[in-house]
């Protein structure tokens, strides 16, 4: 890959830009119906919500591998051929009539979604000036969160022509995406640029990035609760005849957007640590107010509260570990972030689908909760005990 753009906004941005945006929009898609769609194929709500859990299992468990290899072969390949494989998993979907046929399938979909997310993820950083890392992977994140306001609300009008339909839609945009990444320019990282970078020598080296992957249990709390979110926030509002039942996730987009654009454009200059112990706080006082709606005000406020918190996290996080590795390892250290991330949304997906289940809505996100609270006591004392300071 050339040299870094002395610029944020630049035509590499803005394809990948465009390329996650087409990503997110058939994920928030596909998620948020197929719980409906294993109920209709006569699974419970706790199979259910196995769906998006045996997803990031299977991308939680591959991820710190796939990020190092898309390090070795180059990230826009993996991109190009994630997408397209991809494109064969959700038109496959269209064709099973039998839930526990479904789960087997997304499990191994999880696999290839692990190497998309780790390789777009460094592709990204390498092209966001170093200054304003904070602020362009913000920027960048508004690609998920444009495609999670919008894209529900598109899925369940597409679900309601059909799953066939649904599916279809999901595979053309798969293969959209292709296309895009096919106009990427090609990037290799190399060993001379590691030099450039004043990370840790500690943090370099072959295979998982095993410090970044400990200090990342911080952020697998809270992707717990936005798990249970992602799943079952549509469910919770037909429960509390709240309508339309996409609205959480639309306010949630709504708060990250507004964060982002707003604090996001600072962080670099706030500092990435202050910034992240600080928006961590949030998502467990949303879902502690989630636990206790009863109407669409706090139902809102609950989402708004959450998405803000976390809308501001994750860039800051990234941006905080991406100056503790080096350039040519950037691929894994997003893999062992989203092998952290990932585990907690499978968690909080398939443990509070069972948790819904026997208990009801409430006790389950008083309980996502109690685990987002401990986000923060872990992040302080895993950063001094593995050297991060």
């Amino acid at each position: 890959m050339g040299p870094l753009p002395t610029r944020l906004f630049t035509p590499r941005f803005f394809l990948m830009f465009g390329y996650s945006f087409t990503v997110f929009v058939s994920l928030f898609q596909l998620l948020p119906a197929a719980p409906y769609r294993i109920l209709d194929l006569g699974g419970s709500t706790a199979v259910a919500g196995l769906f998006l859990g045996l997803l990031t299992y299977s991308s939680a468990l591959s991820a710190p591998l796939t990020g190092s290899l898309s390090d070795r072969i180059g990230h826009r390949r993996v991109l190009v051929g994630v997408s397209f494989l991809l494109a064969g998993f959700t038109a496959s979907y269209a064709f099973i009539g039998n839930y526990k046929v479904m789960l087997v399938v997304v499990f191994v979909h999880g696999f290839i979604w692990s190497g998309l997310l780790a390789a777009s993820s460094a592709y990204m950083t390498a092209i966001i000036p170093e200054s304003r890392r904070a602020e362009g992977l913000s920027y960048w994140g508004l690609a998920s969160v444009l495609a999670l306001g919008a894209a529900p609300a598109i899925g369940f009008w597409v679900y309601k022509h059909g799953w066939f339909t649904l599916c279809a839609e999901l595979t053309a945009l798969n293969l959209t995406m292709g296309l895009i990444a096919l106009q990427l320019p090609d990037d290799h990282a190399t060993p001379a640029t590691d030099a450039q970078n004043p990370a840790n020598p500690a943090a370099s080296g072959k295979g998982v990035e095993w410090r970044v992957l400990a200090l990342s249990i911080g952020l697998a709390m809270i992707s717990f609760g936005y798990g249970s979110l992602t799943s079952f926030s549509a469910l919770f509002a037909d429960d509390l005849g709240i309508t339309p039942r996409s609205v959480f996730l639309i306010a949630m987009a709504i708060a990250i957007l507004v964060s982002r654009l707003t604090i996001g454009r600072i962080v670099d200059r706030l500092g990435h640590r202050y910034v992240l112990t600080r928006a961590i706080i949030a998502p467990p006082i949303g879902l502690v107010i989630l636990a206790f709606a009863f109407g669409k005000t706090s139902f809102l406020i609950a989402a708004l509260v959450f998405g803000a918190g976390f809308g501001l996290m994750h860039p800051a996080y990234s941006a905080y570990m991406m100056k503790h590795v080096a350039p040519s390892r950037r691929g894994a250290a997003f893999g062992a972030m989203l092998a952290a991330f990932d585990t907690g949304i499978g968690t909080g997906s398939s443990l509070m689908g069972w948790v819904i289940h026997v208990y009801g809505f409430r006790v389950a996100f008083a309980c996502a909760a109690v685990v987002a609270g401990i986000a923060l006591p872990y992040f302080l004392v895993a950063e001094k005990k593995l050297g991060f300071e």
